[in-house]
């Protein structure tokens, strides 16, 4: 069974085909990375697959469904949770409230039974903290669970809303620019992250970035994509010594 594939993924706006016929399959248990120049059309492939945006053509199929269709708002429920390249976190909230948002699509609870805090609400609400509690325990984020998010550094932020979406308890993790805004040593620690995610507790990872260095040390696959289209396919090794890629990259 094949665990997601894109098809023949096209967008266009206005006159600018964005994303031009894309192809790609991700195996489960994986860490999948697409790469490119600026302007390569990586963020908009996951925003296709993510369901922002709605293709031109081709279909996005997830453990065998064909998810093209699906609502944005459905997407977390499938199993499919998304980090963005500009952190998109409540900046009042604190990082523990923030966490706690995750759990939003787990929840089983109506208005009446949430006023009344009935015994299966308290119940529910136990094993939500708990979830939390083992995903800050997995970051080590426990010295900030009570810091607003306003007050973090970037680099400490970047990794709430990591965890946040670990808080979905996703299958699937796309990560979009992870490393981007750190420094070298906050990049190590979030290929350490992203390394632990997909051996321990067996996430299977797509990521877009353009740090090089973080995508050879993390990645089984690779996918090099320039003008919407694809490059080449393969380790990171192959696809850094393909003649198109550093073309792409270099120019010539």
């Amino acid at each position: 069974m094949t665990f997601f594939r894109a098809e023949n993924l096209a967008i266009q706006f206005g006159g600018l085909r964005a994303v031009d016929g894309v192809s790609f399959e991700v195996r489960e248990g994986e860490v999948y990375s697409i790469i490119g120049p600026n302007g390569a059309g990586k963020t908009t492939v996951f925003n296709l697959i993510s369901r922002i945006y709605d293709p031109s053509a081709g279909r996005v199929v997830f453990q065998e469904r064909d998810i093209t269709g699906v609502p944005p708002h459905r997407i977390a429920g499938l199993g499919i949770a998304r980090t963005f390249q500009n952190i998109e976190l409540f900046q009042n909230s604190t990082v523990l409230q923030n966490l706690l948002l995750g759990r939003h699509e787990h929840r089983r609870s109506n208005l009446f039974s949430e006023m009344l805090f009935l015994p299966h609400v308290r119940r529910m609400e136990v094993a939500h903290r708990e979830k939390v509690e083992e995903v800050i325990e997995f970051l080590g984020l426990q010295h900030h669970r009570e810091s607003r998010v306003s007050g973090l550094p970037y680099g400490i932020a970047k990794v709430v809303e990591l965890g946040r979406a670990l808080c979905t308890e996703p299958k699937l993790l796309l990560l979009d620019e992870p490393s981007s805004g750190l420094n070298p040593e906050e990049s190590e620690d979030m290929a350490f992250w992203i390394e632990d995610i997909q051996k321990d507790l067996g996430i299977t990872v797509l990521m877009v970035e353009h740090n090089m260095s973080l995508v050879a040390e993390v990645s089984d696959r690779v996918l090099a994509m320039n003008d919407g289209r694809v490059l080449a396919e393969g380790t990171p090794q192959e696809v850094q010594q393909h003649e198109a890629v550093i073309k792409a990259y270099l120019g010539g």
